[in-house]
């Protein structure tokens, strides 16, 4: 098994995508997060309020500038010019919430990673904006669900 990640002396490298062809990409992924019934409690109309915000749309803002900052967090990754990011918030019971991160690009490389951090940095915020009421919040899982463009696509439900 080769990583692509690794030059021929083992040492890391950035993929070179010069020669791969302009495709539209998509990426979706999705983070399930336990907040408590405490936490769900406060919400009025899926959203809460709090002294530092409305949490959700504050949340979104974050996962959005996650997604368009993942180059800078993760070093193998590509700046790329973001077409679109949709991140969607659910309620799913009184004590679990799911977030999805959808990004869309015109590019040479795939947007798993900035979908993935997206999710991520929605559900920290989160944490962070709802740690006052309750801080054992637990993010559970955070996967991608999907990937369209490029040499494969991926659908993992």
């Amino acid at each position: 098994m080769s990583f692509s990640h690794l030059n021929s002396k083992n040492n890391p490298k950035m993929v070179n995508v010069s020669d791969k062809k302009i495709t539209k990409r998509t990426a979706i992924a999705k983070a399930v997060m336990f907040l408590g019934k405490e936490v769900i409690s406060h919400f009025t109309n899926d959203e809460l309020i709090t002294k530092k915000g409305p949490v959700f749309q504050t949340a979104i803002i974050a996962g959005i500038q996650g997604v368009k900052k993942t180059s800078e967090l993760i070093p193998m990754c590509h700046p790329l010019l973001i077409n679109g990011v949709d991140v969607d918030i659910n309620i799913v019971d009184d004590e679990s919430i799911e977030v999805f991160c959808k990004v869309t690009i015109e590019g040479k490389t795939g947007v798993e990673m900035e979908a993935l951090t997206g999710a991520n940095i929605t559900c920290l915020t989160i944490y962070d904006m709802c740690k006052s009421i309750n801080q054992k919040m637990v993010i559970k899982e955070v996967k991608l669900l999907e990937k369209t463009g490029g040499k494969s696509d991926i659908k993992n439900g």
